[in-house]
């Protein structure tokens, strides 16, 4: 309970603000922050919107600056249709991965809720957009909204040039791709903002310039007897650094149809799918660091006489709702809510730390007892992404509490069979394979280009690599297939062999635009 003394020094009192409370309420939170859990951020700039700009926000992936394409229209219809008839409400922020750090807050949001989703994103993302590693490596958030404005500009030119079908169909091929337009393990190269909008001119310029419709008819090398060169497929395979995995990326670089425009929209695409690409990988970590730290310091304020009990009440109903599980039978339930699992996460490493069991002794010698739980979750926010943090501290006291078990299920029984229960084989494999589900590298499908003549028949050949028998659904991959085709403009299969053996399972193919 706050002091009646400590009165005098609340942040705020009742439901309404404006914007010197909300300056002076981050100045709070964020001291603390800095002082209780040391939290490294980005400077941060708030924006207050409606829950039209809020809806918008939503239909452009949540960034402020992009460029327009129907897909987000119908993003927008959608999510305007669930939330006029309350199907689904909006979210209370919106958090940009930036440097400033842009925070968008609703303005219909009560003072209380500003001060709780201010500590959480203006603080919590914030941290860990900063100093996780896979935003480190992957992003650069200083250049982000500089090359999204050169993108929006670009595009927007292209559709006065070209025509918006024309456009358009580039673009639906390419957003078609973005599963498959990321680099999963060779880092792309950071560059400024200024130094991306100027190389993206240049780039274009010249290849305007330099750009030959003939080149593309050209006959294929002869050698002088007038036979064909044939280059061994080792050596065709080297010079095109194949097998590639980012398929927009070898579209861009080597599609004999693309037009130099077309080239830069299809960079465009896969500059933005690499940008997203480490928030897929740390839901869990990202949403449970933010919750973690907007309760610790909404408490730590409270503790303080900073924040009042009515205030108080209504931070904790709405951190109820955020963290809510629904329980497997429950109609709500659509899996494993992120915010729960990794609030308990975070905090069971807080507990282990302090109060630890003689189980936890064993299976976290070196935090159980320490103390030291700002260190670890630090030292974890940092250097860790959903997959690793779970196999790596999910505790058996989590597992009991969550009720988890691992079931088998074989194709070929008629049942489901009960794998690992609450025993010490049986912990270490709930946990593997939990933390198995959070890997994207083993759940999306494994699609790489495997082998192109480009002195021949031009032939794409893609390889899909199958996990546990998983094969791709017959006409999504067809349509994604007449995507591929499109860009490339010759024709193009696809061949899925057994990940294990090498054993040739499926083949499909396009060899004309659209069929």
């Amino acid at each position: 309970m706050a002091k009646a003394g400590a009165r005098s020094g609340l942040l705020f009192s009742g439901s309404d603000w404006d914007f010197r409370t909300l300056s002076q309420c981050y100045d709070a939170i964020e001291a603390v922050a800095i002082e209780d859990l040391h939290l490294d951020v980005y400077p941060v700039q708030m924006e207050i919107i409606s829950s039209e700009q809020m809806l918008d926000a939503y239909s452009s992936v949540g960034m402020p600056l992009m460029y327009r394409h129907w897909s987000f229209g119908k993003h927008f219809l959608y999510q305007e249709l669930l939330y006029r008839k309350a199907g689904r409400g909006l979210a209370y922020e919106l958090v940009i991965n930036s440097n400033p750090c842009i925070v968008y807050l609703m303005e219909e949001n009560t003072m209380a809720l500003q001060a709780l989703v201010t500590a959480h994103a203006a603080l919590g993302h914030n941290h860990f957009f900063k100093n996780n590693y896979l935003f480190r490596q992957w992003t650069d958030a200083a250049s982000i909204l500089g090359y999204l404005d050169f993108a929006k500009n670009f595009i927007a030119s292209c559709e006065e040039r070209h025509g918006l079908a024309q456009v358009e169909a580039i673009l639906d091929a390419a957003h078609a791709l973005m599963e498959q337009g990321v680099f999963r393990y060779r880092r792309p190269p950071k560059l400024s903002s200024e130094r991306q909008d100027q190389g993206a001119r240049e780039r274009f310029e010249y290849q305007e310039r330099s750009y030959n419709d003939l080149w593309r008819t050209l006959p294929p090398s002869v050698d002088a007897k007038g036979g064909r060169v044939d280059d061994s497929a080792a050596e065709r395979k080297s010079a095109l650094n194949l097998p590639e995995e980012n398929l927009l990326y070898f579209l861009e670089k080597n599609s004999p149809a693309l037009e130099p425009w077309q080239r830069e929209i299809l960079r465009i695409v896969r500059i933005v799918a690499q940008y997203f690409y480490p928030q897929r990988q740390t839901q869990v970590m990202n949403e449970g660091c933010a919750t973690f730290v907007h309760h610790t310091l909404m408490n730590t304020l409270f503790d303080r006489g900073m924040i009042d009990e009515g205030a108080m009440l209504e931070i904790l109903k709405n951190h109820s709702n955020v963290i809510f599980q629904p329980a497997f039978d429950d109609p709500r339930f659509s899996g494993i809510n992120p915010y729960a699992l990794g609030l308990d996460l975070m905090q069971d490493i807080q507990r282990i730390a302090t109060e630890p069991t003689a189980e936890d002794r064993d299976w976290f010698p070196d935090i159980a007892g320490s103390g030291n739980w700002r260190e670890t979750l630090l030292d974890a926010w940092a250097n860790h992404r959903d997959e690793s943090f779970i196999r790596q501290y999910l505790s058996p006291a989590l597992i009991r509490k969550w009720r988890f078990f691992l079931l088998e299920d074989a194709a070929g029984e008629s049942h489901y069979k009960v794998a690992s229960i609450h025993d010490e084989r049986g912990y270490r494999k709930i946990r593997s394979a939990l933390a198995d589900r959070y890997d994207i590298g083993a759940n999306r499908p494994d699609i790489q280009v495997a082998d192109v003549d480009l002195l021949g028949d031009r032939h794409l050949r893609l390889q899909h690599k199958v996990k546990d028998g998983i094969l791709l659904e017959e006409t999504g991959c067809d349509a994604t297939l007449r995507h591929v085709r499109r860009l490339w403009g010759y024709d193009v299969s696809l061949e899925g062999v057994d990940a294990q053996t090498g054993a040739t399972l499926y083949e499909r193919s396009v060899t004309q635009a659209g069929g």
